[in-house]
């Protein structure tokens, strides 16, 4: 744990990141100011820096936040290049963002870092509470430069999960004090992983920030069994852990050992795949609970068993500050009061081959007619999978992309069956679905947990509520039940 935090600074209460843009810097900004852990989400942000600032950038945030990036002439370039004023026509295709590569002289880089120093920024602006970034392991070609514009803006926590972030400690620590790193990035069916190579003295172009603190880094994972890996070794030993059951939102892991559906078609969890959270305590490291803990109930259960608190995501994802669109959310609330809602735990939706939740709503890509609709295309790319090709060069592929292609770049037709653009979904969650010919939008794709009995205690009519509520509400959860 960073030298500057002690154990009683420890959040009790940890705001989940989410989707891309769900969890933003308003909701994030809204749970820090009370002192709580807030969370943005550090997926995309390349792409929703660019179609903000396309659609004229409401308030003027994004270009303050550019305005404080140490090095202007970077700032200034991009926000020439994609500032729109007044915003892209109603039916005007955004422009696309640079994508990420193994290439050290890829510009995405750029864009990345800056993306991720503009939503954390804004998440810190006017407040000293503390803000956290989160990160998927799976998202490699994007880590370092998210990481390291993360830190420029002062990020105090990085949470990574979807993976097995061992590299992360480390590259965190040397990004902080300026140093040049180099990570590993998996190939698939290559046992000999490609290097990437980050200098933050290329990027900043001899500008000087202020001294950057190092964040603490906060391992997201299913089992104590990770934890102890990731635990024996000082440069892999992060500075705590949030350990999460399947009924959270979003990605969770596959069940141990063979995978068996329900009746739903969802995987089915038994009991080796309950945590076991005296072996958490034994480590010695602050950890968190996750999925399915939303209530003061569940804080007060978490903290008797030795944890630091909770993280929650689907009770912010449903509040105001939330980034999912407003429609999207009522709707789901809705449904859910009304005992309607289904959210599968699809495990085949994702090209990640993660298990994720998927909410059954009207017009979005969990309905079947809205699904086969959609043409098959993979213009973001944030979750391909590097390989090599018979010249032994670096490719990308992913299983959501049109099948024809997946194929031709050696993937097979049984693996691409069922998978979700959740790149191009995500974003259309929070209203920056792309635009594509003839009129036709991307439709979204909506995650949330399997749990959300809470709403029936923090908005029983359904009526909209604020980040600031929720954490009032599951305070109640810091002293003893009433006997």
């Amino acid at each position: 744990m960073s030298t500057s935090r002690t154990t009683t600074d420890l959040p009790w209460l940890i705001q989940g990141g989410m989707g891309v843009g769900v969890s933003g810097w308003r909701l994030a900004r809204a749970v820090a100011r009370t002192g709580q852990l807030g969370v943005v989400s550090g997926t995309a942000l390349d792409t929703l820096l660019i179609r903000l600032l396309q659609s004229g950038d409401p308030g003027g945030h994004l270009r303050r936040a550019l305005a404080a990036f140490p090095v202007p002439e970077l700032a200034d370039s991009l926000r020439e290049r994609y500032f729109v004023e007044g915003g892209i026509g109603a039916g005007e295709r955004f422009a696309a963002a640079p994508r990420l590569t193994a290439d050290e002289a890829c510009p995405a880089r750029e864009l990345t870092v800056v993306a991720n120093f503009c939503e954390v920024w804004l998440a810190k602006e006017g407040h000293r509470g503390p803000v956290g970034v989160n990160y998927l392991e799976k998202v490699q070609l994007a880590t370092v430069p998210a990481l390291f514009g993360a830190i420029l803006a002062g990020v105090d926590y990085v949470l990574v999960g979807a993976g097995i972030p061992a590299q992360i400690p480390g590259i965190v620590t040397r990004l902080a004090q300026l140093q040049p790193v180099t990570a590993r990035l998996d190939v698939d069916g290559d046992d000999t992983p490609v290097e990437l190579s980050f200098d933050p003295a290329s990027l900043l172009c001899g500008a000087r920030p202020e001294p950057l603190r190092r964040p603490d880094v906060l391992a997201i994972i299913s089992l104590p069994a990770l934890a102890s890996y990731l635990s024996r070794s000082a440069q892999t030993t992060p500075d705590g852990f949030v350990i999460e059951g399947h009924r959270a939102g979003g990605h969770s892991a596959p069940p141990r050992g063979p995978m068996r559906l329900d009746e739903q078609g969802d995987p089915v969890y038994g009991p080796r795949d309950t945590p076991d959270f005296a072996k958490m305590a034994a480590l010695g490291l602050p950890f968190w609970i996750a999925g399915g803990q939303c209530g003061p109930e569940h804080l007060r259960r978490a903290r008797e068993l030795g944890a630091a608190g909770v993280q929650l995501g689907s009770v912010f994802a449903l509040c105001e500050e939330s980034g999912l669109d407003p429609r999207l959310r009522r709707e789901l609330v809705a449904r859910e009061l009304r005992d309607e809602l289904i959210v599968r735990n699809d495990p085949a939706a994702s090209p990640t081959s993660f298990p994720f939740k998927v909410a059954d709503l009207p017009g979005t890509v969990a309905d079947p007619a809205v699904n086969s609709a959609r043409r098959r295309v993979c213009d973001l790319g944030y979750l391909r999978t590097p390989y090599r090709t018979e010249r032994g060069l670096i490719a990308y592929r992913c299983p959501a992309e049109p099948r024809a292609a997946y194929v031709r770049k050696g993937g097979s037709a049984e693996q691409a069956e069922g998978r979700q653009c959740l790149c191009n979904g995500l974003l259309a969650a929070v209203g920056l679905g792309q635009r594509r010919p003839r009129g036709v939008v991307e439709p979204p794709v909506v995650t949330i947990g399997q749990d959300l009995g809470f709403l029936r205690q923090i908005a029983p009519q359904g009526r909209p509520y604020g980040a600031e509520s929720v954490v009032r509400w599951l305070s109640e959860g810091l002293t003893e039940a009433p006997v």
